[in-house]
């Protein structure tokens, strides 16, 4: 079975390649993007499905599951991503950060009774997620064209080859199956719950939904291998019953609107871009390590500003 999901994600990756290779001709194609003509049909198809299914059912678990579960849920999942965060860390030779990450383990997973309760966050151990394309490219492996990839989401051609190295990474792999799949669905609808916040942010963002995620994607993947961000958590995206509250347990702004800044759109668009990035990001991990994932949707109101604002858009936590 882990083999067989490897396999999908590179099969998914092959195929966008393949298909893009005969439709991306044509004038209207943009420098790093020669695949818009197909990308713009996966994107379109993914959004279709986060609507029409991931949407919902997120805000149904929402709706009847009380927010210290989901809360419990979500450390749940973060601390298993940490296990993916440490390997990629010490491939890198972040020695102090592949420390931290062993401690955040070690700390959650005993006294936060498997990971239900985030201590170590408190305690000073920032997280520091990190993925195999972003290990790709520290040691200089571009990242090639753009691909959104059917249900995966935003990607590269590194970043798309770099998930089937993180599903090597998944706990959630190495367990009995009777078991892994309903926790793989679980972390999808705690993750797709998580990023809801920012599906409303992101529908007041852009006025073209594919072309601000694929800049700020872009921006924040490339500011991300230069080491500019890797270590910030997942911003609070706000949480329907919690007014004020924490979506997480990280202390992160809380991007609630993008005209509420005292300036005339920079932080807005600021924030939209964190959104779009760490929407799209974390959804993206989430599928590099489930069977299925849809990418979030992304949305309307600084397009220009957003490329601008992406470089230093937040990092999400692996879902991750």
């Amino acid at each position: 079975m882990k083999n067989k999901q490897a396999a999908l994600t590179m099969a998914a990756a092959s195929l966008a390649l393949l298909v893009t290779s005969g439709c991306a001709t044509g004038p209207d194609r943009k420098p790093g993007d020669p695949f818009e003509p197909a990308n713009r049909v996966i994107f379109k198809f993914n959004d279709t499905i986060d609507r029409a299914i991931a949407q919902p059912v997120a805000k149904g678990y929402q709706k009847i599951t009380p927010h210290p579960v989901r809360q419990a849920i979500s450390n749940f999942f973060s601390n298993l991503s940490d296990v993916g965060n440490l390997a990629n860390n010490l491939l890198q030779l972040k020695i102090t950060d592949a420390t931290e990450t062993l401690m955040r383990i070690a700390m959650n997973s005993t006294f936060g009774l498997g990971g239900l309760i985030d201590f170590a966050t408190p305690a000073g151990l920032s997280k520091h997620p990190e993925d195999f394309g972003l290990t790709l490219g520290r040691y200089g492996v571009p990242a090639g064209p753009y691909l959104v990839l059917p249900l995966f989401g935003p990607s590269s051609v590194r970043d798309g080859i770099g998930m089937g190295v993180d599903v090597k990474f998944n706990v959630l792999n190495y367990i009995d199956p009777a078991v892994r799949n309903p926790m793989y669905v679980a972390q999808f609808v705690s993750v797709r719950s998580d990023l809801l916040g920012a599906t409303d942010l992101l529908s007041q963002a852009a006025l073209d939904k594919y072309s601000f995620v694929r800049d700020a994607y872009r921006q924040q993947r490339e500011s991300r291998v230069h080491g500019s961000s890797g270590n910030q958590p997942l911003p609070n995206y706000g949480d329907p019953d919690q007014s004020g509250g924490s979506g997480n347990s990280n202390d992160a702004p809380n991007y609630e609107d993008p005209g509420d800044s005292g300036d005339s759109g920079g932080a807005g668009a600021a924030g939209a871009a964190a959104a779009a990035v760490t929407a799209s990001a974390a959804v993206s991990a989430s599928a590099a390590q489930a069977p299925v994932s849809a990418s979030a949707p992304v949305p309307a109101s600084a397009a220009k500003a957003a490329p601008n604002a992406a470089a230093s858009a937040p990092v999400p936590a692996s879902a991750p």
